[in-house]
């Protein structure tokens, strides 16, 4: 039977004490086969994005785990995010929406103290409408406050923009921060996985391995002919996860058949920077993130026809375009997309003039007062775009049949894969990590195998329909508003009306979103809090 203590215990006196400190281990040393001690692991994560790196933090953070040995596989060069430094007025375009409870979590592993606090923007309203009827729905935390749900008197957010490097070097800097005092986590990157198997043995090799049962531990090939073993193989390494195909896992799901146009912006710093503004087009949402300083990053979702205009059109007719898409009509968008050159996709028209002069029939019969009401319920007027941060994603719904299996878990996108509509995909992987870690240290502080299906269970058993939920409910809206037919615009403009009276619908809404009461899983739970359940029962 497979031992269940940490091998940095079991085998400290021989060569694993030298490696706790290890930072990049490359370049690497060869080994023939698995039996040397040195290549076996309690933990291996393949996959460095934020949620592997995360979970190492993690595990590396916590002093029940911090003896356990860990390996975190990546096959990017990770040099570059571990020395990052923020560059004045000048902001990746991949940014993150980051809930209170993952700002929370990243707190409570000190992921926050490496962090740039400048370039950590709150916002604290959403304004979110039909683009065909202009039925609209307003979010503000101070509704919260109203109702009296206690929120922190300092940090009233909604969400906090955050670049995707900014958040990563954060957590690279505090893995190596805990390196220093002690963790044992190896990091090996610039090398990718070739495969995944589980070794054959015959019983000669058996006894020389310590009389370890090991047969069922994962075998983890990489391409510098280095092999690794784990007691649990962490699978974070995205939406093609070969640690899924080695566990035999499907993944079911679908293609939207849409792309995701993001793009940072210089916007109109007179406006202040504490709203988000999504607006609902039939060829799929539009959102305004803001970002510091007068800066704005966009998530534009359309068929790929309309995404390939948008990334190779002008950069001044994509500005106006973007501010078309917030304030005109879907017929009108529609007319300007027509007036691009199929070729050379530069504009036919004066796409600013033809802005202007909708705009002006627009605002025809308002007075000043209701004129600047109605650009409030805009956001702020894009002015440029940053040069080279126009790209594209393209939008996949995927969910795993199962997020475990013997000695291998998922997180993340390797798990399940969400509309970018509701900027809850990472934020759900940082949940599964959350519990992950909740139920690995559980088991750790208990004596059990954290290899154990029957462990593994029980991270699945609450990850599993809550990622579901959120899954639906993006699969859901997506579907609804992606049509301009009569009968259906006007019955969900009618429901969004409804829900934008209802307060309390509202709340509910936003702490779900925000994460306010989800409390992670009882393996979380102090022990105090278990005893008394226990008592009660």
């Amino acid at each position: 039977m497979a031992t269940t203590r940490p091998f940095t215990r079991l085998f400290q006196p021989r060569v694993f004490q030298q490696n706790i400190t290890r930072r990049f281990a490359t370049p690497f040393r060869s080994y023939a086969t698995t039996q040397n001690l040195e290549n076996i692991y309690d933990i291996v994560i393949v996959g460095g994005g934020i949620a592997g790196t995360a979970l190492a933090c993690s595990l590396a953070a916590n002093p029940t785990m911090r003896d356990y040995r860990v390996a975190l596989i990546e096959a990017m060069d990770l040099s570059n995010t571990n020395s990052w430094t923020p560059i004045p007025n000048q902001y990746s375009n991949r940014v993150v929406s980051l809930t209170p409870h993952a700002l929370k979590y990243f707190s409570k592993i000190g992921v926050t103290d490496q962090l740039y606090r400048d370039r950590l923007c709150p916002y604290s309203r959403m304004q979110v409408w039909d683009g065909v009827t202009d039925a609209r729905i307003e979010f503000d935390t101070a509704l919260l406050e109203q109702l009296g749900i206690n929120l922190d008197e300092k940090d009233t957010a909604i969400a906090y923009m955050v670049e995707n490097v900014h958040l990563q070097h954060a957590i690279l800097k505090h893995l190596e921060a805990c390196r220093g005092v002690g963790a044992s986590v190896d990091t090996f990157q610039k090398v990718r996985v070739e495969d995944i198997s589980l070794e054959k043995k015959n019983p000669e090799q058996q006894q020389q391995e310590e009389g370890l049962d090991l047969a069922d531990w994962p075998v983890i090939e990489l391409n510098n002919g280095m092999s690794l073993k784990a007691r649990l193989l962490v699978g974070a390494d995205g939406i093609n996860s070969p640690v899924r195909s080695f566990a035999n896992i499907e993944s079911l799901g679908w293609d939207y058949n849409m792309h995701g146009v993001v793009a940072t912006f210089k916007v109109d710093s007179s406006r202040p920077c504490d709203t988000s503004f999504q607006r609902f087009l039939p060829t799929g949402p539009i959102a305004m993130l803001p970002l510091a300083n007068g800066y704005a990053s966009m998530v534009w979702s359309s068929p790929p026809h309309i995404a390939t205009k948008l990334k190779k059109m002008p950069a001044d007719a994509f500005c106006t375009l973007v501010n078309a898409a917030f304030r005109l009509s879907p017929a009108d968008l529609k007319f300007l997309y027509s007036q691009l050159d199929k070729d050379t996709f530069e504009p036919t028209v004066d796409f600013q003039s033809e802005f202007d002069w909708r705009q002006k029939v627009n605002k025809h019969g308002l007075n000043e007062m209701e004129v600047i009401e109605r650009e409030l319920s805009f956001p702020p007027l894009v002015k440029s775009v940053e040069e080279k941060s126009r790209a594209s994603f393209p939008l996949r719904l995927r969910n795993s049949q199962s997020y475990f299996a013997n000695r291998v878990v998922l997180v993340g996108d390797a798990a399940h894969t969400v509309h970018p509509l509701a900027g809850q995909g990472l934020n759900q992987g940082i949940l599964d990590v959350e519990c992950l870690a909740d139920v690995l240290q559980q088991g750790a502080a208990n004596g059990q195998d954290i290899g154990n299906i029957h462990l593994l269970r029980e991270y699945a058993s609450v990850r599993y329909l809550r990622n579901l939920v959120m899954i639906s409910a993006c699969d859901k809206l997506h579907r609804l508003y992606t049509t301009d037919f009569a009968p259906v615009t006007w019955i969900r403009s009618l429901g969004l009306s409804a829900v934008n009276s209802l307060d309390f619908v509202k709340a509910e809404i936003m702490k779900y979103a925000m994460g306010i009461e989800y409390t992670g899983t009882q393996s979380g739970q102090t022990q105090e809090q278990q005893q008394q359940q226990q008592s009660s029962s």
